[in-house]
């Protein structure tokens, strides 16, 4: 069966501030379980005035896009491709942030040589999600997001020791968490914890590639990503020191930086 098209209209999509343009090179941001692409802000807009057309993406049932949230990383992978067909996308860079890095390894998996580079932040093969999170999620209780923004910074970005410029940061995650469907957020957590083919999808992936790991990140730590590095061949490894798992918001210029690494590796 023939997937049905994208509506351009109920997609929410950012550009960096810049005009989306498919000849120039382009890189796919996705955001992480239960966010939009607001978390991207900073490194969408530097990675558009440096040359790239970029797409930081909202997925299904979340921020502009509209809903349900897709119940499964293949299938979120899926879309992904779906959408850069409908744009005229040939060729792409993949970038995924938590769930995102799942659907991103996933969909650089299934693209073959369509993809360019891929960049896996806050990443690790297997996000597992206890099951009493799972059913307070489902019930929409707010001490899910309360313990994923605890979890989510590193010491110096918890005190309020940070370069990024705006306000104290897990209150912004719980901003952001708090504005997104519980629902879909649930759903996310469900598509993390059952998603189980990260290797076997690395073993796939043949671009150049890079982990971008906070060193004090406490949801997916630097050492459970080792052997997710291990099957990409070729990939290197980058720890932010000071980071947790929100980088870039706790590190915006080293995950810029390491992004571009995938361009020119």
């Amino acid at each position: 069966m023939t997937a049905p098209m994208l509506d351009s209209r109920s997609i929410g999509i950012a550009t960096g501030g810049r005009p989306f343009d498919p000849h120039l090179p382009v890189i796919v941001l996705v955001h992480g379980a239960g966010m939009d692409h607001t978390v991207w802000a900073y490194q969408a807009r530097a990675l558009a005035h440096r040359g790239w057309s970029v797409l930081a993406v909202d997925l299904p049932g979340h921020g502009g896009s509209a809903g349900p949230a897709l119940d499964s990383v293949a299938a979120m992978a899926g879309w992904i491709w779906r959408l850069l067909d409908q744009l005229g996308v040939a060729r792409a860079a993949l970038a995924g942030h938590s769930m995102g890095s799942l659907v991103a390894l996933e969909a650089a998996a299934m693209g073959g040589d369509r993809t360019t580079g891929l960049a896996l932040l806050g990443t690790v093969p297997q996000m597992a999600v206890h099951p009493t999170m799972l059913e307070s999620a489902r019930a929409g209780d707010h001490r899910v997001i309360d313990m994923m923004v605890g979890w989510s910074f590193g010491r110096q970005s918890l005190l309020g020791s940070v370069g990024t410029p705006g306000g104290y940061l897990p209150a912004g995650a719980e901003r952001l968490l708090e504005r997104g469907d519980r629902q879909s957020l649930a759903s996310d957590l469900a598509a993390c914890a059952t998603y189980q083919d990260a290797l076997a999808a690395a073993a796939r992936v043949a671009c150049p590639t890079r982990l971008i790991l906070g060193a004090e990140d406490k949801m997916t730590t630097p050492a459970k990503a080792a052997p997710l590095a291990r099957a990409i061949a070729g990939s290197r490894t980058i720890v932010l020191p000071g980071a947790g798992h929100m980088m870039m918001q706790e590190a915006p210029g080293a995950v810029t930086a390491a992004l571009t690494e995938i361009a020119r590796a």
